[in-house]
């Protein structure tokens, strides 16, 4: 399994909270790419009910806003 920053925005908009057959779905019905539906259907858990609560939970090196270096108050 890999995440790219492209791959993972196709999981911006996801219903979260949500289990990985609704991650699936999501990815399915919004027209993803094959390889964003590839990591979730690898995503080990220990039952198929876990609830994922964001990305960073699928992928913990997920960026956020944080890790970028620049001032958002000065644009």
């Amino acid at each position: 399994m890999y995440w790219t920053l492209e791959l993972a925005r196709h999981l911006d908009d996801a219903p979260w909270p949500a289990t990985k057959d609704e991650l699936i779905d999501y990815t399915i019905r919004s027209g993803s790419p094959v390889e964003v539906i590839e990591n979730i259907q690898t995503l080990e858990s220990e039952d198929d009910s876990y609830v994922y609560e964001s990305m960073e939970e699928i992928w913990p090196d997920y960026p956020t806003q944080a890790d970028f270096l620049f001032n958002q108050d000065e644009y």
